[in-house]
């Protein structure tokens, strides 16, 4: 008996993408004759038969929304999903959140899996290990199987779908200068997400900051790291190392590590060590003693702008609708651990 091949397999044999095989298949006007005949053969020759209980489900729509985020412990997502969540609400959508926990298989695996009529479209930040390589297929096999993504914060360059981003660079430009402007001269930068394109466009606005006032790089004074294990593993061997009276921390458990290393090398917090810190949750709003001054990123504000893109997306009678770049303007909030020097 014949195996039944599937509409990946043709499209993988003949190097096209499904919704070719699938448009073609249902003689779509888009396709041109000779690939229909070319498909259509192909298939015949392949023993494919549609599944008719498969298209029924991909047709109908389910009102869900599928969220990847890569972190559950990270205050910034939990804040990104409420904002995707009280849009979801509005309207009448419901939402499914699943963790990659940073890996590229989970976030593939789980693409694959909700992606099978089970959602609508995705809203998600590319996983570390995903971004750490460069493997984004996963997300362009989803989009050319027709189903929409919302990407925010970390993104994908080379992957065409709408984009929810904070202005990381310039946002680190200014808090770099707001460092500057109190009088700090010998300012540090500590970063545990080096391998992430965030903290890389945050570092060069920190570089760029120091480029516009003429103060030179001095590489000591810079610790960039790919993990909080390792950041932790040389911070007290930093500052040993360093006399500094500025730090600018690319996340928050980065502010965190800063404040806590600042105060046990003896360092008087804001008299004698300025810190801000990139994010804007509750352990350094509220939890740490002195508050840390941070860059907030409006999580919720993020999480809304992403829902309303992919709702509208997915309402949209609009063929090839252009895709979106929405950038978020990050705000300074000043605390207890800034102050004029």
């Amino acid at each position: 008996m014949k195996v039944k091949a599937t509409l990946k397999q043709i499209a993988k044999e003949l190097n096209v993408s499904v919704s070719t095989v699938s448009k073609a298949l249902n003689d779509s006007p888009e396709i041109s004759d000779q690939t229909k005949i070319k498909i259509k053969e192909y298939a015949k020759l392949k023993n494919y038969k549609p599944n008719v209980i498969g298209l029924n489900l991909k047709n109908r729509k389910t009102k869900t929304i599928g969220v990847i985020i890569p972190n559950i412990l990270n205050s910034f997502f939990a804040k990104v999903f409420s904002g995707i969540e009280k849009v979801a609400d509005e309207k009448g959508y419901n939402v499914i959140m699943c963790i990659s926990n940073e890996s590229l298989d989970k976030e593939a695996h789980t693409l694959e899996m909700l992606s099978n009529g089970t959602i609508d479209g995705f809203i998600l930040s590319v996983s570390e290990e995903a971004q750490k390589l460069h493997e984004f297929n996963h997300f362009a096999s989803i989009i050319n199987d027709g189903t929409p993504i919302v990407m925010f914060d970390r993104i994908a360059d080379g992957i065409e779908c709408d984009k929810v981003v904070v202005d990381d660079f310039d946002s680190a430009i200014n808090a770099t200068q707001q460092l500057i402007d109190l009088g700090c001269k010998n300012i540090a930068l500590i970063s545990s997400i080096d391998n992430l394109s965030v903290g890389k466009l945050r570092a060069d606005g920190y570089l760029k900051a120091l480029e516009k006032n003429d103060i030179a790089v001095n590489p000591k004074l810079i610790l960039r790291t790919e993990s909080e294990e390792d950041l932790n593993e040389k911070i007290e061997e930093f500052f040993d190392a360093n006399t500094i009276d500025g730090i600018f921390a690319l996340e928050e458990s980065d502010s965190v590590a800063a404040l806590k290393y600042g105060l046990k090398k003896g360092y008087k917090i804001p008299e004698e060590l300025s810190i801000i810190g990139f994010a804007d949750g509750i352990l350094a709003s509220r939890r740490l003693s002195p508050s840390l001054t941070t860059v907030s990123q409006h999580g919720v504000e993020i999480g809304e702008v992403a829902a309303r893109l992919l709702i509208d997306r997915l309402e949209s009678e609009e063929e090839n609708k252009p895709y979106e770049t929405v950038v978020i303007k990050t705000k300074l909030k000043e605390r207890e651990s800034t102050r004029k020097l």
